[in-house]
């Protein structure tokens, strides 16, 4: 019995086509997944921010996303615009006491984080903000059930401190915050003396 190749036709031959359409269609499903998780760490984190809002603690607010318009407006006020590359951070604001807050929110399924996700424009800006004084971090969303605050720092110097560009989940664990009640607790530990009690709880 002639074992199943998806590059082969019936007959043997080469025929990558539906070989071809197979890999296509599992990587429109993977995105769309990857889409729908992303989005919804991205509902979890405007949880997060509301909730330390309301409880005076800071402001923080997702950057928008810049946008080029194609053309002009149609009779209904409408136009066709694209995105265009995004430099600053997913999301920045200030911490009670004054101190600016600026992190990038990355989601993975699989079980290493790797430093490539962000953009050297993201780095820049990262880098940027940590040498003024913000605190600067890369938020971790692993399978929307661990989530890790990693410092700038650590994020820039990985290849040094581990040896390669990715990050495993062991590695991450000490990095760990909170999440409880449908919000990340991304503030845990994070200037306690300046936020008071609150934010560490």
């Amino acid at each position: 019995m002639t074992k199943y190749d998806p590059r082969k036709n019936a007959e043997g031959y080469n025929d990558p086509t539906p070989y071809a359409a197979e890999k296509h269609m599992m990587a429109q499903i993977r995105g769309k997944q990857a889409r729908v998780a992303g989005g919804y760490f991205e509902n979890i984190i405007s949880a997060s921010c509301d909730y330390y809002l309301s409880r005076g603690l800071a402001k923080i607010e997702k950057t928008p996303e810049p946008m080029k318009p194609l053309g002009a407006k149609n009779r209904k006020g409408q136009f066709l615009a694209c995105y265009t590359k995004q430099a600053q951070p997913d999301y920045g604001g200030t911490l009670k006491g004054g101190r600016s807050i600026y992190f990038e929110a990355k989601h993975t399924d699989d079980e290493r984080i790797e430093q490539r996700r962000l953009t050297q424009e993201q780095q820049d800006d990262l880098e940027a903000h940590h040498k003024l004084g913000a605190i600067a971090f890369v938020l971790v969303s692993m399978s929307l059930t661990d989530f890790y605050r990693v410092p700038w720092p650590v994020w820039r110097d990985m290849a040094e401190i581990y040896g390669r560009k990715y990050m495993t989940h062991a590695e991450l664990s000490r990095y760990e915050v909170p999440a409880t009640a449908g919000f990340i607790k991304f503030l845990h530990g994070i200037e306690s003396e300046v936020l008071g009690k609150e934010a560490t709880t």
